[in-house]
């Protein structure tokens, strides 16, 4: 087993930031990246970071092994965690709670991507109001042999959707094959009604162009690129910017 190197404590902001195994490999494919490379990197991108997650309820999604190793997700707050980051008790449809992370700052972006968070999964609520989202978010899902260009297609589609109902919407690249768009909301309206809002609108979008989208879960139904809204359920979280 590989010998662990000391650690390297940074000082962002005014807090000390304990980056542990610093020159443990985390990409080592087509460039090689280590764990302390992947924590500069997003302390270079940290506004755009911040602006996806900021006083947003956090899940962890670990790549503890690198980019290349298997994921695990990671709900709870750890308990060892710094006492200036933030926590707040979040309760689901199936009865439990769950005490998670929200990052307000650099220092607590740094802090997480220590603990091989790659990619960021915020909830679509604020601290302040954890019933009612701010966000509806929609997955573009292609299925086997669906192209990019197809994607994109029904990305334009659901951008002129959004325009004939005065709403701006934010697309990004989801981390695999498709797209997410991300619209801002009032945070006035329940999860299951803003999950009924996302239906409504992945029907809209299957009736625009029924040969490339879809919005039904049947599989025998299912072709390609699925408009996903049970994003919008309230256990679930979405990659962010």
């Amino acid at each position: 087993m590989p010998k662990e190197s000391p650690a390297e404590l940074l000082t962002i902001d005014g807090r000390e930031v304990s980056i542990t195994n610093p020159d443990k490999p985390y990409f080592t494919r087509d460039i090689k990246l280590s764990k302390l490379d992947l924590v500069r990197y997003y302390l270079s991108v940290a506004p755009g970071a911040l602006a996806g997650i900021q006083d947003r309820p956090i899940v962890l999604k670990r790549f503890v092994n690198g980019a290349e190793g298997e994921a695990f997700y990671q709900k709870r707050a750890p308990a060892d965690h710094p006492d200036w980051l933030r926590t707040i008790t979040l309760s689901f449809p199936s009865g439990r709670t769950a005490e998670e992370l929200v990052i307000d700052d650099t220092p607590g972006l740094a802090w997480i991507v220590n603990l091989g968070c790659i990619e960021l999964h915020p909830h679509p609520v604020r601290s302040a109001d954890l019933n009612h989202p701010d966000e509806l978010r929609i997955d573009l899902d292609p299925g086997p042999g669906v192209s990019w260009s197809d994607v994109r297609t029904v990305a334009l589609e659901v951008k002129s959707f959004f325009e004939e109902i005065s709403l701006h919407e934010a697309p990004k690249t989801s981390g695999s094959r498709g797209m997410h768009v991300n619209v801002r909301i009032q945070p006035r309206w329940t999860f299951t009604e803003v999950r009924r809002a996302a239906l409504a609108l992945s029907r809209a979008i299957e009736k625009r162009v029924p040969a490339l989208a879809s919005s039904k879960w049947w599989e025998e139904e299912l072709h390609g690129v699925f408009l996903d809204y049970n994003q919008n359920a309230k256990d679930r979280t979405t990659c962010s910017a």
